[in-house]
């Protein structure tokens, strides 16, 4: 199972024992004993996500439009997305756009539930699991696009099986995402930009967007950046924003 816990998703370094992850059914397993959630968090675990929650175990429906309680014209993906800073901000200035979130850290989960019940949105779905199994659900060419933001680096050698860009789910994006649709992928860590842009750039289904040193080097229009961005901003580390688009 390909992880995609990342710097977002978890709190702190000094914290990140006490982390809680969940499978796609929305129950715990122990791989990090977990902080005690406030009671409103837990009545939103407990009540509002099955309703937001996607369930893989069935087959997927014709088009994920269908998916939402309102109308929307397309579907984005965002993996691991953490706090949910950057996914809340596209929901909200996309309506007209579906988003599907996933996430696997029960903290995570109840910070974006608690947003998404303050400002009513109704146009994310969550999908608390492994993304690899995600894709593999979703029809071919369903995505407009799909983000992956600060994730974990696995900077150990023998951990690099463990990076959620591997050639196999480069090839399963590559099937998810619809025509000229775009895999968005952000770090401040220069061996996972080198890895990604090496996986990307051999695989035939991609074509890289940047045209100039900036486009790479500098965030694109109205980037909502994570807490992890700008505390790797304070500490003097600078992200790489890669683009590439679905042929």
């Amino acid at each position: 199972m390909f992880n995609i816990d990342h710097p977002d998703s978890a709190p702190d370094s000094d914290d990140r024992d006490g982390d809680v992850a969940m499978h796609r059914q929305g129950s715990f397993f122990g791989r990090r004993k977990g902080h005690k959630l406030r009671a409103h968090q837990a009545d939103l675990i407990e009540h509002l996500l099955p309703h937001l929650s996607l369930r893989i175990d069935g087959p997927a429906p014709d088009s994920l439009t269908t998916l939402f309680d309102s109308a929307v014209e397309l579907v984005r993906l965002e993996i691991g997305f953490g706090g949910g800073e950057h996914l809340l901000a596209e929901a909200l200035a996309h309506p007209n756009t579906g988003f599907i979130g996933a996430e696997p850290y029960v903290n995570g989960m109840a910070k974006i539930l608690a947003r998404i019940e303050a400002e009513n949105i109704g146009n994310i779905r969550l999908f608390a699991g492994d993304a690899s199994e995600l894709l593999a659900w979703v029809p071919a060419g369903s995505l407009a696009r799909i983000d992956l933001i600060h994730p974990d680096p696995w900077p150990k050698r023998r951990h690099w099986k463990r990076r959620f860009v591997q050639d196999a789910t480069v090839s399963a994006m590559a099937r998810a995402l619809a025509p000229h649709g775009e895999f968005r992928f952000v770090s401040d860590i220069d061996g996972y930009n080198a890895w990604t842009l090496a996986h990307l750039l051999r695989a035939p289904g991609f074509d890289w967007l940047a045209e100039r040193a900036d486009d790479w080097r500098k965030p694109w229009p109205n980037y909502t950046m994570t807490r992890y961005g700008r505390k790797a901003e304070r500490e003097g580390r600078r992200a790489n924003y890669l683009r590439f688009e679905r042929l």
